[in-house]
């Protein structure tokens, strides 16, 4: 897959703000109804940000994960907010994931002109894209986002990976350390690795981002020394995926490689 053009264009400020502080209102009104909202995506990653310039880029929308049994509850969450849901995206993906949209609010923040319709979609209990992540579980470990491991690997987890990825990645890896342990504010390498050793498609996908990650880390501007811890993140992961024990199912999936499909087509997804 060729590699595509970084570009360092970037929109205003205000708008950024803004749908990042609505998020965070989201998130809290949410947890005063006793239900559980977490961030994902480039608004995820922005938390966990060194410099606004690393993670200056756009964000077209909010996406967000919480419960199937808060679902319901939800609805009426957003619905203060001047959100209605599309209930397309519940039809189509099977009740596994909400949207909900509503005319843009944005128009004016520093003349910004008015976008697409705001809406935030919502995966209940896993992150489907190329490949399941299970969420459910590990949703209060963070007070605002997923837990940074589960942040990294929805970006790892990517086949056809784009710019913005690969600088969430780096934003990532330059903004928290990485360790072999679940604590808050860490990415935990043997997390990472035991979900790849259970799912050889997970398994390759994750192997393909590291390898374009470190071919393009130093594209970003960051310091050398920063380069450098960057790099030695992307090192720990790489060994501890490889080092953890694969089983027996593993090793059989893997004779069949790229020859049978190793990740969901998203053209198939809601």
């Amino acid at each position: 897959m060729a590699d595509e053009p970084l570009s360092t264009t970037a929109p205003a400020q205000p708008v950024r703000r803004a749908m990042h502080d609505e998020a965070h209102e989201l998130i809290d009104a949410a947890s005063a109804a006793g239900l559980t909202l977490r961030l994902l995506g480039g608004l995820a990653v922005r938390e966990h940000c060194r410099t606004a310039e690393l993670c200056a880029r756009d964000y077209s929308d909010v996406d967000m994960v919480s419960r199937t049994r808060d679902a319901r509850r939800l609805r009426a969450v957003f619905a203060r907010f001047g959100y209605e849901e599309d209930y397309g995206a519940a039809g189509a993906t099977g009740n596994t994931q909400l949207r909900f949209v509503r005319a843009c609010r944005h128009a004016g923040l520093d003349g910004t002109p008015a976008h697409g319709d705001d809406h935030v979609d919502v995966f209940l209990d896993t992150f489907r894209m190329d490949h399941d992540i299970a969420l459910g579980d590990r949703l209060a470990r963070e007070p605002y986002t997923v837990p940074v491991s589960d942040l990294l690997l929805t970006k790892l987890q990517i086949f056809k990976l784009n710019e913005k990825d690969i600088r969430d990645v780096v934003t990532l890896l330059d903004g928290v350390a990485v360790g072999d342990a679940e604590t808050p504010g860490a990415i935990d390498a043997a997390y990472i690795a035991a979900l790849c050793a259970d799912d050889w498609g997970l398994y390759y996908d994750v192997g393909l981002t590291l390898q374009r990650v470190e071919e393009h880390v130093a594209d970003y501007g960051l310091s050398d020394a920063r380069v450098a811890a960057v790099r030695r993140g992307l090192g720990r992961l790489v060994a501890a995926i490889a080092e953890a024990p694969k089983p027996v199912r593993f090793r059989l999936r893997a004779r069949a490689g790229t020859r049978a499909r190793w990740h969901n087509e998203l053209d198939e997804q809601g």
